[in-house]
């Protein structure tokens, strides 16, 4: 019989816990106006409902996870955090399409502004900057209106302009 040496015997070494890290800094929160339940709106005709989103604050309040239920575009969501190695906010952005689109930014006048390479939004090998901003109104809702670039951000074109409105069937955080 083979002796076993007793350091193999004895259970690994339990590593200390892990204190998870605490997002409440005051740049963690500014993005926090567009957390709820709505219904979004063509914000020039305000009975034209184009879809309902779902916006929480997950991961220990250090992300925001958007669902995108439009009723006819396609499904999709993203994920946004402050990037405390870039001094930014990002915004990844996946839907049913299989696209993929990595924004960044931050506050700019009151508004959160986010901006990223489309590849393909205009069909293949037409990429696009696709631009949005994101606008807390006084009366709760939240306006978000997208752009687009063709020539590296020269020009913009108006892609959508949305106005999210609080579900009235879901409490407000």
């Amino acid at each position: 019989m083979l002796a076993t040496p007793a350091a193999a015997q004895m259970s690994p070494p339990v590593p200390p816990a892990v204190i998870p890290t605490q997002c409440t800094g005051a740049v963690h929160g500014q993005f926090d106006f567009w957390i709820g339940n709505w219904n979004v709106f063509r914000t020039n005709d305000a009975q034209s409902l184009v879809g309902t989103s779902t916006v929480d604050k997950i991961y220990n309040g250090c992300a925001i996870r958007e669902t995108w239920s439009p009723f006819t575009m396609l499904l999709g969501g993203s994920l946004n955090t402050w990037d405390k190695h870039r001094g930014k906010w990002r915004q990844i952005w996946i839907d049913a399409d299989n696209s993929l689109v990595d924004f960044e930014g931050g506050l700019a006048d009151g508004r959160m502004v986010l901006t990223g390479l489309w590849r393909g939004l205009f069909g293949a090998g037409k990429d696009a900057l696709m631009r949005m901003s994101y606008a807390p109104l006084a009366d709760g809702s939240v306006r978000q209106v997208g752009e687009t670039s063709i020539d590296g951000g020269k020009t913009w074109q108006a892609a959508f302009d949305f106005t999210y409105r609080r579900r009235p069937d879901f409490p407000h955080p």
